[in-house]
């Protein structure tokens, strides 16, 4: 194993809203015998509400700032020795201080479905408050591109069974 991932035993999967990340995360974990958790959803837990009422409520910048909150909480429990898959929301891994966190605690893997099957996957998701209107989705979609090259690995065109298949076979393990 990775010496890194000994030291701090995280797994960060990133990637654009709709490619995978909780599905996969879950996968992984079990078959890793770690704990998963998504970070969405510690956030509406400890917030007692939804993602969407966040945004609308108190905007996107506020929601940014729990977001980084709660990823620090996370981050701790790595730190402490725990081996945790960490699924994390599409705008995540795009602010730099959530990256500098995540590359000193872990490794980041990102989950890159073709856009078609993002496309699919997010229509008329209302919950998904960025993906309401398809023109901005692609314009966010291709944006955030750029950060989530940062990550340590890419798993490509992978349905969840064979991006964990994937993930298990990356040289970390």
């Amino acid at each position: 194993m990775l010496l890194k991932l000994k030291r701090t035993p995280g797994i960060y999967l990133v990637g654009f809203m709709g490619s995978g990340k909780t599905t996969v995360g879950r996968l992984l974990g079990k078959e890793l015998g770690w704990s998963f958790c998504d970070l969405d959803e510690d956030i509406e837990v400890e917030q007692k509400c939804s993602i969407a009422t966040i945004f609308e409520t108190q905007g996107e910048s506020e929601f940014r700032r729990i977001e980084s909150q709660a990823l620090a909480r996370r981050v701790r429990i790595v730190e402490r020795g725990r081996p945790l898959v960490v699924a994390l929301g599409g705008g995540a891994f795009v602010q730099d201080n959530n990256f500098e966190m995540l590359e000193n605690n872990g490794v980041s893997i990102w989950l890159d479905p073709p856009y078609g099957v993002i496309r699919r996957r997010v229509e008329g998701a209302s919950h998904r408050p960025l993906a309401r209107d398809p023109k901005k989705l692609e314009e966010l979609y291709h944006a955030r591109r750029p950060f989530y090259e940062r990550a340590g690995y890419h798993i490509r065109d992978a349905d969840s069974p064979s991006a964990v298949a994937s993930i298990l076979r990356l040289p970390i393990f």
